[in-house]
């Protein structure tokens, strides 16, 4: 599941939150990943082969849940409208996993798991380092461990099953 960060849709509303709010490409991109690693995890725990990888998804879930509540209260509270789906690249990679099964779909997870969490470390990082809202900034960076830890895991699995991960 390759995730994408690319901005769903360039319309006005697009352009009146990034007018609104230096930050608002991250709380974008922060929500829609959020979303998509929920979809994701349900899916994960319906049709994962391996019991890891099932509780991985439930992991995702519950985490992201979390995560993706503190976001919402955040942007809310700065008049930042957030996504209500994933970018069209995310739902794209949910479709193609939901066709999958078996040792497929696990490895297609664990992949798709791999890049999406190193894409929000790296989109993280950045807000962190170059990001001007501070509220923004204190959100990734209490939220980065987790995001880290999850990597650890999700490339833990991978050892487990086989899968190289560079």
């Amino acid at each position: 599941m390759k995730v994408s960060f690319l901005v769903l849709m360039l319309g006005l509303p697009a352009l009146a939150i990034a007018a609104s709010d230096p930050d608002a490409s991250f709380y974008k991109s922060a929500a829609e990943g959020g979303i998509a690693e929920v979809e994701a995890g349900q899916l994960a725990q319906e049709k994962g082969n391996s019991q890891q990888v099932k509780d991985f998804g439930a992991m995702m879930v519950k985490d992201h849940s979390a995560a993706n509540e503190k976001l919402k209260t955040l942007a809310s509270s700065k008049n930042v409208t957030l996504p209500s789906s994933p970018s069209v690249g995310q739902m794209a990679s949910k479709t193609k996993l939901k066709v999958l099964s078996g040792d497929t779909f696990d490895k297609s997870y664990v992949k798709g798991q791999i890049d999406a969490h190193r894409q929000t470390i790296a989109l993280f990082r950045k807000e962190i380092s170059s990001g001007q809202d501070a509220d923004a900034k204190a959100f990734a960076t209490a939220t980065l461990p987790t995001v880290r830890a999850h990597l650890k895991a999700i490339n833990a699995i991978a050892a487990d099953m086989g899968i190289k991960t560079e």
